[in-house]
């Protein structure tokens, strides 16, 4: 049986994914919108945290901020490429890597020849979605495989739901986790991450190995702890929001 996230505390700093998380999924990135009422609760469990509460995500932290406006939270964008830390500086800033032109010429012609499948270009990573073409799933794995060789050793392939997407080797959700912890106001507290995703595993097992709490969302992933949907993880939070109010009381 599947359990639920132990009582909240204090002490925790949370990592968040964000789409199939905090938002649900939809069929293509650009439909996916946030509701005063996330915007709202992800304030107000910021400020009960001290500010240890950063989205970690694939995607980019210019789309975190709008999908988020007002609200600049630290964050993770494409998979730990770039990072945006507590006092606002950010490493990794979002360029057009270059390199990617071959793979973008050989995505545009593979998404033009399977309809329904889509390509993001994120600028540092490329990706290609088959949400609303499932039937093409081994045929965009097989051309993802030998697109990303064109690029040599320095990019690799990161599988998730529905998606597959080259991006630079060497970064992930948990190398950017791992790098908050170090920083305040982030380091000395409890991590504790809520993932949905395959890309999220590498971040569960990080928290883990720091004595954190690992939260699954669904039933995609493999963690400690579990909760259903994006609703539930709304009410969860919630939990978090009060807890500066019991605390005083």
């Amino acid at each position: 049986m599947k359990q639920s996230p132990p009582l909240p505390a204090l002490d925790w700093c949370l990592f968040l994914d964000v789409d199939g998380t905090l938002v649900e999924l939809t069929d293509t990135p650009s439909q996916t919108t946030a509701d005063p009422q996330i915007i709202s609760l992800l304030r107000e469990v910021a400020e009960r945290l001290g500010g240890a509460l950063a989205l970690v995500s694939g995607r980019r932290i210019a789309t975190l901020d709008e999908l988020f406006a007002p609200l600049k939270l630290p964050a993770a964008g494409l998979h730990g490429v770039e990072r945006r830390k507590a006092d606002g500086t950010i490493q990794g800033a979002s360029f057009v890597d270059s390199q990617l032109d071959p793979a973008r010429a050989a995505i545009e012609a593979l998404v033009a020849s399977h309809p329904g499948t889509l390509f993001e270009d994120k600028d540092r990573t490329v990706a290609v979605h088959f949400r609303m073409a499932p039937q093409s799933e081994q045929i965009v794995r097989e051309s993802i495989v030998d697109i990303a060789k064109l690029l040599g050793n320095n990019y690799h392939i990161q599988a998730g739901k529905m998606l597959f997407e080259i991006k630079p080797r060497g970064f992930s959700k948990a190398t950017a986790i791992q790098a908050f912890m170090k920083e305040s106001p982030f380091n000395g507290r409890r991590p504790v991450f809520v993932g949905d995703d395959l890309t999220d595993q590498d971040g569960f097992a990080m928290v883990e190995a720091h004595g954190g709490i690992s939260v699954g969302v669904g039933d995609s992933v493999q963690a400690q702890f579990y909760l259903p949907d994006v609703a539930a993880v709304r009410m969860w939070l919630r939990q978090i929001a009060a807890l500066h109010d019991s605390h005083r009381a």
